[in-house]
């Protein structure tokens, strides 16, 4: 039986409701960040603003840097592709808790589906949601990489400006996984 819960008992619906400005901003930025291999091109480089102005919880700076990597990223080829740039797309331009969190789910939700959508099963009805609600069975290898990611980035960006180091580690080590997948993927196709 797989669990959902992290070390301190809590799902990822509960860490994404408890989390500040700061940790909001870092989880949604953090999902879209490893899904960005599924873009035709690596935008990894347009997000380092972003990132910045998470880490000195700049609200100014935040809505400057999200409005330059859309920009940068350019327009989306596949369907894929489509939702990691809807990620960026939809991020709030203000700095504001509320607007974050929404965002922030989101961006959870559609992160948690893309991933489970290169498992072998694929993501049956509600299996994304019951993961992030605690319950992580049937969940594939992908899918549950992913919960594990984004448990530990909001946990990780409870702690500052420090915490959020380890969740840019997070994503890139997401993103290779993720890479090493689609790049497989289309070698067999």
């Amino acid at each position: 039986m797989t669990s959902a819960k992290t070390a301190t008992g809590r799902s990822l619906r509960d860490l994404i409701d408890g989390a500040d400005e700061r940790g909001l901003a870092a989880a949604g930025l953090a999902c879209l960040d490893r899904c960005l291999p599924l873009l035709a091109s690596d935008g990894g480089d347009a997000l380092r603003p972003v990132w910045a102005a998470v880490a000195r919880g700049d609200g100014t700076a935040w809505g400057e840097a999200v409005a330059k990597a859309l920009v940068e990223l350019g327009p989306a080829g596949t369907e894929d592709a489509e939702a990691v740039r809807g990620m960026l797309a939809s991020a709030p331009p203000a700095w504001a808790g509320e607007a974050l969190r929404t965002w922030a789910d989101a961006c959870s939700a559609t992160a948690l589906a893309l991933h489970g959508g290169f498992d072998a099963a694929g993501v049956p009805d509600g299996l994304v949601e019951r993961c992030r609600a605690g319950g992580a069975d049937g969940a594939g290898p992908l899918l549950a990489g992913e919960l594990r990611r984004q448990q530990a980035v909001l946990e990780s960006a409870a702690h500052g400006p420090t915490g959020l180091r380890r969740a840019r580690e997070l994503s890139v080590e997401g993103g290779r996984v993720l890479r090493a997948v689609v790049s497989r993927r289309a070698r067999t196709a």
